[in-house]
């Protein structure tokens, strides 16, 4: 039998801080916004990174090995007025993007409640969310929420999760179950990891192990994948994938973990 758990929320100040360059991170910070009846504001670069995906790259990795790093423009709000601080990026070179290393280079975020959100090709929550704690070590950074930029109707219903398992919002769900102890991958798990990953524009790996579980919308995967890092050294990543219920549903990878 699944038991329903409902949380509710403390009545803490709360503010939505986000950049976005193409949009996709906005839409996830105007929905936090919707489900939080929080106040929001977008950074904004002094300089736009206004140019292609390749040129927003040259110049993001040119500004991280020179550690150079952009001008924003001044808040609007006062941080100082934030109990519950929502910070929303798009994942560049695994972690936050440079206006937001500006963010956290001019503030210490003290004593405030930092929830990192972003949006991604294929994964990097992990790796931005470390890279936070180590850059604000004077904030409580709670872990946070992401969803890749091919999944972004899945985000409003994740969101609502989100919230509601971690207390930001009052509501009722019904517990994830865990998944199952990891196995040798079968032929049957090879195609559902094929079918979810073989068309990302990288190689994501191979699979060797898998775990699963059932919910009542899915039947999701937990595959650890012999892959390379970016300098071409044999690692191991985790790549989750979810196989919806309805009819007509494919399989889609929704992260990967490196």
């Amino acid at each position: 039998m699944t038991l329903a758990v409902t949380t509710a929320c403390t009545q803490q100040k709360t503010l939505v801080l986000y950049y976005s360059q193409t949009g996709t991170t906005q839409a996830v910070a105007e929905e936090l916004q919707r489900q939080l009846g929080a106040d929001i504001e977008r950074i904004e670069a002094v300089n736009p990174y206004d140019g292609d995906f390749q040129a927003t790259i040259e110049r993001s990795g040119a500004e991280m090995k020179s550690g150079e790093l952009p001008a924003i423009q001044p808040l609007k709000v006062n941080l100082a007025d934030y109990d519950l601080i929502f910070i929303g990026f798009p994942v560049w070179f695994g972690t936050y993007a440079m206006p937001v290393a500006t963010l956290v280079a001019e503030n210490t975020f003290e004593g405030k409640t930092v929830v990192p959100f972003c949006t991604f090709g294929s994964g990097g929550l992990n790796t931005s969310t470390d890279a936070l704690r180590k850059a604000l070590p004077k904030a409580d950074i709670r872990q946070g929420y992401g969803v890749r930029e091919a999944r972004m109707t899945a985000a409003p219903k994740e969101l609502d999760r989100f919230l509601i398992e971690n207390g930001y919002k009052e509501g009722t769900v019904t517990p994830l179950p865990d998944y199952s102890p990891q196995q040798p991958v079968i032929e049957a798990d090879v195609a559902i990891f094929n079918a979810a990953c073989s068309d990302y524009q990288f190689p994501l790996g191979t699979p060797l192990t898998v775990g699963s579980r059932e919910t009542d919308e899915s039947t999701d995967y937990k595959f650890t994948v012999q892959s390379r890092d970016m300098s071409g050294a044999e690692t191991t990543s985790i790549i989750f994938v979810t196989v919806g219920k309805a009819e007509g549903s494919q399989p889609e990878f929704t992260e990967v973990v490196r």
